[in-house]
Order: structure tokens, then sequence, then C-alpha cells
């Protein structure tokens, strides 16, 4: 009987190792899934998440599930509604200028590859949120309208533009909060008077760059706030030197995209390799697909990128005074 019972109790242990071991496997490719929320140029049909998300998968196995969520600030406002309850592990899309609205929902993470981009770009010494391309703001023409293109800032404001511009609104889009800035820097104490004629002359504020751009390319007006790399998309993928990047003396507003991990993820391994592949092989997928600047240094840029004119001036704005000036951006225009 002892015998009996031995025999029973080996084979039970046997199939439980077997159950344990099959259990085991099919629990792999969820531990090994990662949730990305990324603002909807990424996720769209001709961003960058149509090869960056596939090579990314094939070299590590880990399978990315990517939630398209609006802009920047969209993205990080959805992370902040969910708290402890969200699922995502990464967020991707954070400008410099939103940077202060994010970095209480991140962790820090120093990359090995972080000594590969170049320092200047580097806006958060923390490294809650980790830059991955960066561009430069411009208002981007139509050349197949008969019109004489705005030389400055100012001029852009008479009302030989009236209904002519697509602007985007900094409260949604930090395209739109990267006009802002712009205004801010180049105009100093007129910024406001500037954007409260251009409210009314303005064909439309856009909540999104996806919706203002698309707005511009349908052919709705000959000028839009894009950036000085957006005519290399056009010449890249659709052989056409149409659009161009109109260069002013005020100078222009640098903008840096970023990454960050979220608090409390479960995949902190995979979130990690996945800002490291940011920064390493996505890099030039990333700058051909967003039209942007890659950070890291080592890259060779196509030939496409000579249409992206590079202004004298720059501006780079790494503080928080971005929320402060929405408030007084609302009360002077919106109200």
């Amino acid at each position: 009987m002892k015998k009996v019972v031995s025999v029973l109790a080996v084979m039970a242990l046997a199939m439980f190792c077997i159950f344990s071991m099959s259990s085991s496997e099919t629990e792999k490719p969820s531990d090994r899934t990662l949730t990305v929320y990324a603002y909807d140029t990424f996720c769209g049909d001709w961003g960058a998440a149509g090869t960056v998300i596939p090579e990314f998968e094939e070299k590590t196995g880990i399978k990315v599930n990517l939630v398209s969520s609006g802009a920047a600030i969209e993205v990080i406002n959805k992370v902040r509604l969910e708290g402890a309850n969200t699922q995502c592990d990464v967020i991707l899309g954070i400008t410099d200028s939103t940077a202060d609205k994010a970095y209480d929902l991140l962790e820090p993470y120093r990359s090995p590859y972080i000594d590969t981009i170049d320092q200047r770009l580097v806006f958060d010494k923390e490294s809650r949120l980790i830059p991955f391309d960066y561009g430069i703001f411009a208002f981007v023409c139509d050349s197949s309208y008969e019109l004489i293109m705005p030389k400055s800032l100012e001029e852009l404001a008479t009302d030989a533009y009236k209904d002519l511009v697509i602007l985007i609104d900094p409260r949604t889009s930090s395209v739109g909060t990267g006009l802002m800035m712009w205004t801010y820097n180049a105009l100093g104490d007129k910024w406001l008077d500037w954007w409260k004629t251009m409210s009314k002359n303005a064909l439309t504020i856009a909540s999104g760059w996806s919706s203002g751009y698309g707005l511009f390319t349908e052919g709705e007006a000959p000028l839009v706030i894009s950036y000085t790399t957006s005519p290399v998309y056009h010449v890249m993928w659709e052989n056409t030197t149409r659009y161009q990047a109109l260069v002013f003396p005020e100078g222009h507003e640098v903008t840096i995209e970023s990454a960050g991990i979220v608090k409390g993820t479960k995949h902190r391994s995979e979130a990690e390799q996945f800002i490291d592949f940011l920064l390493t092989d996505a890099q030039i997928d990333l700058a051909n697909a967003n039209s942007m600047y890659p950070v890291n240094r080592t890259i060779e840029l196509p030939e496409a990128y000579n249409y992206a004119p590079v202004p004298e001036k720059l501006f780079t704005d790494f503080d928080d005074r971005a929320s402060t000036l929405i408030d007084e951006w609302e009360n002077a225009v919106v109200k």
C-alpha cells in the first residue's frame, strides 16, 4: 500500500511540475508585454511606430501594446487620470516645454546610451525624461500659392495674412505650447498682443499638430505652424519641394521630444530596453518618420535634410514657465 501511495505521490509531483512548466511558459508572453502611451502622430499610418515597434519586437521578443492617446499633453493627462490603475509602462513624445506636467508620474532611468546624446538637449538632469529627437519650430508655407510670404513673426500678424494661417492651441498641444514659448522669447512684452491679433486673423487654432497640418496639406490655408524639418518629409516621401520652412530674424524655438518610464511599472526591464532602443537602432527611423533631428550624435542624415533650414538664432526653455504663460495666454486670448 505504501508503495502504491509512493508511486501516486511521485506521479502527482511529476504532473505538478509539468503543469507548472506549462503555466510558466504560457505566462511568459504576457510578462514580456510593454504598454506604451504615445501621441497620435507617432501611432498614425505614416508615423514612426510602423517601423520602430516591429523592429523592437523582433530584436527583443517583447510585445508592445501601443496606445494612441492624443497630443503630448493628453498623453500625460491620461496617465494621471488613470492613477494607480494605469496599464502604461512608458510615455512617449513628452516635450521639454510640457515636461513639468509629467515629472511626478515618472521613475528616473539613466540609460547607458545617454552619453551619445548632445548634452545640450538633456533637459532633465534626473533622467525621468530621456530625449529621443528634436526639432525647431517654424511656419511652413505652401509655395504653390501666389503669395508673398512673411519675413517675420510681426509681419505674419498683419492683415495681409488674414485667414491664411493655421495655429495650434497651447493648452492641448506641445506644438501650440512651443509656438507660445517662441512668441514669448522672440517678441518679449509684445507676445500677447501678437496672439490677440492672430487669434482674429488665423483661419483656425487647431487642437493638435495632426489636425492642423492635415488642414494645411488639404489646401485650407498656405501657412501653418510646424517645424523647419517638415519639408524633409515631403521631399523624402512625396518627392516634392512644394512645402518650405520660413526662417525669421527674431529667432526660433527648439523643441525636444522625450520618453519616460511610468512609476510603479511591473515591466521595468522591458521599459529600459525600449528606451535604449529609441536611443540606438530606432534613431534614424524616428528622425525620418517624424521629420525631426536625431539626438544621437553619431547618426548620419539623408540628403533630404538639406531642405531643412537652420536658423542662426535659437531659443531653448528648460524650466516651468510654460504653465504660467498658458494662464496668461488664456486670459488674454480666450477670455
